[in-house]
């Protein structure tokens, strides 16, 4: 069983988590890491989730606010071993619902093309390619997100 809490950016097991997505992404992202580095501080994220398998921290992902209406999904990682099975999708849904909770109508995110893994999670989570926006316009290595969130009946 997987159990979601919420939380920000001060809890110890969000910033261990942080730190490993960091590794992974040294690796992937190789000499542009620095670049997309700088835009992932973690210090004031008010809105971040950690996933529990077992008692045991398996993945995290947080939101911020990017407008009035729209939230950017940031730091989206499962442990390697865990991927696959549900948990990130888990993930994903809780800071959607607790976007929605916050009146937000939508989410962003952006992520890099050679991380072909999560540019297929988040499609297969039914977001859409959109041009790329603020400090990623015109990188060439990135990709755009977005989705919209159905809106609820009074």
């Amino acid at each position: 069983m997987i159990k979601v809490v919420r939380t920000n950016s001060s809890n110890s097991d969000f910033i261990k988590l942080v730190k490993q997505l960091d590794n992974y992404l040294s690796v992937v992202d190789g000499d542009e890491h620095d670049f997309y580095n700088q835009f992932n501080k973690i210090d004031a994220l008010n809105h971040c989730v950690i996933a529990y398998k077992e008692n045991k921290p398996v993945g995290c992902g947080a939101f911020k606010p990017f407008d009035n209406n729209t939230v950017e999904i940031k730091r989206m990682f499962t442990l390697p071993e865990t991927r696959n099975s549900g948990i990130a999708s888990i993930i994903l849904k809780t800071l959607e619902d607790w976007a929605t909770e916050q009146n937000y109508n939508a989410a962003i995110l952006e992520t890099g093309k050679r991380q072909t893994e999560a540019v297929n999670f988040y499609t297969k989570n039914n977001y859409y390619t959109i041009p790329n926006y603020g400090q990623y316009i015109g990188v060439d290595n990135s990709i755009c997100f977005k989705k919209d969130f159905a809106k609820k009946e009074n």
